[in-house]
C-alpha cells in the first residue's frame, strides 16, 4: 500500500479512494496510536471534529465519530468551520485530538481527512506513519481492542465554537477596520458564516459573494483559485479591497481597489513589514518556501530581513518556525501562518491582519504590495504522471539543466511533485514572460513524455 498520508493529510475521491470504512479506520488507529503514545494518559480522552460543507462531509464525519467513540474518545462535533478553527478549538479545549475533513481547495468530489495533535498542531511524520501501520494491521484482519460500557466515547454538538473563533480572531487584530469597504468571497465554503461576521464585527463594511454552500458548489468557479468573481465585485462596489479563501479557509489572496492580485508572497512581504514596526517579527526574518516568487526574496534583502525558504508545504514552513521561533511564514499560495495567533495557515486571521494594515496606515493595498516586484513566473500543472520518478529521470534531469542553462542568472526552473494531486508541478521564472512561458511549455513537454 501506497503511504496514504500526503502533506496536508489524507485526500482522495470520497466515496471511492476514501471510503467510509477508511474514515473510520484511520480514526480508530489514531486513537490507538495516540493513546500508545500516552497522549491519553490519565484522563478520559476528547477529540474536536469538524467539517467543511462538501456533501460527502457528512458521511465522513459519521464515520469518524463513530471511529473515535468506539475507540473510547469522547468527540466534541464542531460542524461546519475553517480548518483554522478546528486546529484553534483543540488547542483551546484541551483536546487531545482534533480532526478536519475537508479537501481544502480541491473540486467537490475529492475528500481529506487531517489530524491535528493537542495543542492544535499537524501530527508529526512518525505518528502518521505509525497511524498507517495500524490501520493496515488491523484491516487485514487482526480485532481491535474496544472498550464496552461506559468506557465507549458519547459525542456532542459543540455549537459555540464559532463564536469563540471568531473571538479569538479579533483579538488578534492590532487596530479596527472602520472606513474599509472589503469584499469577501468564501469559496461557498467552511468560513462562509465565520469570516464576514469577523470582519463585520471588527468595523468593515462588508460585501460577501461565494458564500451559500449547498454541499456541491464548493471552490466551483470561486474562492482563492478563481479571483475573477472578486475581482469583478471588488470593481462593482467600488471596495477597498478583496479578500478570498479556498473552501476550508486556511489559505487567503487578495486583490487590490483596481482588481490586481495580491498573492501569498506580497501578503506575506505586508505583514513582515507591519510586524517588524511593532517589534512581533522575531529575528526579522519570515520563513516561506522554495517556491516563493525571486520578487519577494529581493524585496525582504532590501528592507533589510531575513528569508528562509524550506521545501513546499505549510507543514515544512512551520516546522521552521516552531524549531526556530520565527511568528511568520507562509507560501505564495496564500498559507500565511502567523504563529503567536495559529497554529496552522488562517485565511481568515491573514485578512483581517492584512485588512488592518491598510487602515492603520491610510495607504492603499496596491501600494502596500508594491514593496515588492513580482518576477514573471508560469506555473505549469502536468497531469496524470507518475510523480515518483521526477528525481530519478535522466531525461528530465538533463532538460531542466538545459534550462537552467538558458535562463542563467535572471530566473530559476522548480520542479515538485503535488502532495495531494497525481501531477507535477512545473515552476520557471524568467525576467521576460515570453522566455519564462517558453521555456515551462517545453518542460511540461518533457515531464509528459519521460513521466507520463
Amino acid at each position: 500500500m501506497g503511504r496514504l498520508f500526503g502533506t496536508d493529510g489524507v485526500r482522495g475521491v470520497a466515496n471511492a479512494d476514501l471510503t467510509a470504512e477508511l474514515a473510520l479506520g484511520l480514526s480508530v488507529a489514531a486513537a490507538h496510536v495516540l493513546a500508545e503514545a500516552g497522549t491519553f494518559e490519565g484522563h478520559r480522552p476528547t477529540a474536536v471534529v469538524g467539517r467543511d460543507p462538501r456533501a460527502s462531509g457528512e458521511f465522513l464525519e459519521a464515520a469518524v465519530v463513530a471511529g473515535l467513540a468506539s475507540a473510547g474518545v469522547d468527540v466534541l462535533r464542531v460542524g461546519v468551520l475553517p480548518t483554522p478553527a478546528v486546529a484553534y478549538l483543540t488547542g483551546s479545549l484541551g483536546a487531545d485530538l482534533g480532526v478536519m475533513l475537508s479537501a481544502s481547495h480541491n473540486a467537490m468530489p475529492d475528500n481529506g481527512i487531517k489530524f491535528f495533535a493537542r495543542g492544535g498542531h499537524k501530527l508529526a511524520d512518525d505518528l502518521e506513519d505509525r497511524i498507517e501501520a495500524v490501520y493496515e494491521q488491523h484491516r487485514t484482519g487482526e480485532p481491535w481492542d474496544r472498550p464496552t460500557g461506559a468506557g465507549v466515547g458519547r459525542v456532542k454538538d459543540y455549537e459555540q465554537g464559532a463564536d469563540e473563533y471568531i473571538a479569538h480572531l479579533l483579538s488578534a487584530l492590532p487596530n479596527r477596520l472602520e472606513g474599509l469597504k472589503i469584499v469577501l468571497d468564501e469559496a461557498h465554503g467552511a468560513a462562509s458564516r465565520v469570516s464576514p461576521a469577523a470582519f463585520a464585527q471588527a468595523g468593515a463594511e462588508v460585501v460577501t459573494i461565494g458564500a451559500t454552500p449547498d454541499g456541491l458548489n464548493i471552490n466551483d468557479g470561486c474562492g482563492s483559485t478563481h479571483l475573477e468573481m472578486l475581482r469583478a465585485a471588488v470593481l462593482e462596489h467600488g471596495a477597498d479591497l478583496g479578500i478570498a479563501h479556498d473552501g476550508d479557509a486556511d489559505r487567503c489572496l487578495a486583490v487590490d481597489h483596481t482588481g490586481a492580485e495580491v498573492d501569498g508572497d506580497q501578503i506575506l512581504a505586508v505583514l513582515a513589514l507591519a510586524m517588524r514596526e511593532a517589534g512581533t517579527l522575531r529575528g526579522d526574518t519570515v520563513v516561506a518556501t522554495v517556491m516563493s516568487n525571486l520578487g519577494f526574496k529581493l524585496a525582504m534583502e532590501r528592507e533589510g530581513l531575513q528569508l528562509v525558504q524550506t521545501a513546499v508545504g505549510d507543514r515544512y514552513v512551520l516546522e521552521e518556525m516552531k524549531d526556530k521561533g520565527y511568528a511568520l511564514g507562509g507560501e505564495q499560495s496564500g498559507h500565511v501562518i502567523v504563529l503567536d495567533h495559529a497554529t496552522t495557515g488562517d485565511g481568515t486571521l491573514t485578512g483581517l491582519l492584512l485588512a488592518a494594515r491598510v487602515a492603520a496606515t491610510g495607504r492603499s493595498l496596491a501600494e502596500l504590495a508594491g514593496v515588492m516586484e513580482r518576477l514573471p513566473q508560469v506555473l505549469i500543472n502536468v497531469k496524470n504522471v507518475d510523480k515518483s520518478r521526477v528525481k530519478t529521470s535522466a531525461e528530465l534531469g538533463h532538460a531542466v539543466a538545459d534550462a537552467e542553462r538558458v535562463l542563467g542568472t535572471t530566473g530559476r526552473v522548480l520542479l515538485r511533485p503535488s502532495g495531494t494531486e497525481p501531477l507535477v508541478r512545473v515552476m520557471v521564472e524568467a525576467a521576460d514572460i515570453e522566455q519564462a512561458r517558453s521555456v515551462a511549455g517545453q518542460l511540461a513537454d518533457v515531464v509528459k513524455s519521460a513521466l507520463g
